[in-house]
Protein backbone atom coordinates (compact mmCIF):
# COMPACT_ATOMS: atom_id res chain seq x y z
CA UNK A 1 0.00 0.00 0.00
CA UNK A 2 0.91 3.60 -0.52
CA UNK A 3 0.44 6.36 1.41
CA UNK A 4 1.17 9.84 1.01
CA UNK A 5 1.69 12.28 4.28
CA UNK A 6 2.55 16.01 4.36
CA UNK A 7 5.28 16.40 7.26
CA UNK A 8 5.89 19.93 9.12
CA UNK A 9 9.06 20.90 8.70
CA UNK A 10 10.51 19.94 12.17
CA UNK A 11 9.51 16.59 11.55
CA UNK A 12 10.31 16.46 8.02
CA UNK A 13 14.17 17.55 9.28
CA UNK A 14 13.72 14.97 12.25
CA UNK A 15 13.14 12.13 9.55
CA UNK A 16 16.24 13.52 6.91
CA UNK A 17 18.50 13.34 10.19
CA UNK A 18 17.12 10.09 10.93
CA UNK A 19 17.60 8.34 7.24
CA UNK A 20 21.20 10.18 7.66
CA UNK A 21 22.52 8.51 10.58
CA UNK A 22 21.20 5.10 10.00
CA UNK A 23 21.36 4.49 6.31
CA UNK A 24 17.89 3.45 6.06
CA UNK A 25 15.72 5.64 4.00
CA UNK A 26 12.84 8.08 5.04
CA UNK A 27 10.16 5.68 4.04
CA UNK A 28 11.90 2.66 6.01
CA UNK A 29 11.70 4.83 8.80
CA UNK A 30 8.26 6.07 8.63
CA UNK A 31 6.74 2.36 8.09
CA UNK A 32 8.49 1.87 11.33
CA UNK A 33 7.08 4.51 13.21
CA UNK A 34 3.69 3.46 12.15
CA UNK A 35 4.60 0.14 12.91
CA UNK A 36 5.05 0.81 16.40
CA UNK A 37 3.84 3.94 17.18
CA UNK A 38 0.01 2.61 15.72
CA UNK A 39 -0.35 0.73 19.07
CA UNK A 40 0.29 4.18 21.21
CA UNK A 41 -2.00 5.86 19.52
CA UNK A 42 -4.50 3.13 19.75
CA UNK A 43 -3.90 3.01 23.82
CA UNK A 44 -4.31 7.06 23.98
CA UNK A 45 -8.09 6.36 22.08
CA UNK A 46 -8.90 3.66 24.11
CA UNK A 47 -7.92 5.56 27.48
CA UNK A 48 -9.98 8.76 26.21
CA UNK A 49 -13.13 6.88 25.82
CA UNK A 50 -12.58 5.06 29.32
CA UNK A 51 -12.37 8.40 31.00
CA UNK A 52 -15.08 9.95 29.45
CA UNK A 53 -17.50 6.61 30.55
CA UNK A 54 -15.59 7.11 33.44
CA UNK A 55 -16.80 10.93 33.55
CA UNK A 56 -20.32 9.98 32.36
CA UNK A 57 -20.67 7.44 35.61
CA UNK A 58 -20.78 4.63 33.30
CA UNK A 59 -17.71 2.78 34.27
CA UNK A 60 -16.28 2.91 38.08
CA UNK A 61 -12.52 3.44 38.83
CA UNK A 62 -11.45 0.87 42.02
CA UNK A 63 -8.76 1.68 44.65
CA UNK A 64 -5.42 0.75 44.37
CA UNK A 65 -5.99 -1.17 48.10
CA UNK A 66 -9.44 -3.01 47.33
CA UNK A 67 -7.56 -4.08 43.72
CA UNK A 68 -4.55 -5.46 45.80
CA UNK A 69 -6.64 -7.01 48.47
CA UNK A 70 -8.64 -8.95 46.12
CA UNK A 71 -6.26 -10.73 44.54
CA UNK A 72 -4.04 -11.35 47.89
CA UNK A 73 -1.02 -9.19 46.18
CA UNK A 74 -1.12 -6.35 49.74
CA UNK A 75 1.94 -8.28 51.04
Amino acid sequence: MTLTVELDPETDRRLDALAARTGKSKAEHAAEILKYGIEDVEDYYTALAVSERIRRGEERTYPLEEVMGDRDLDD
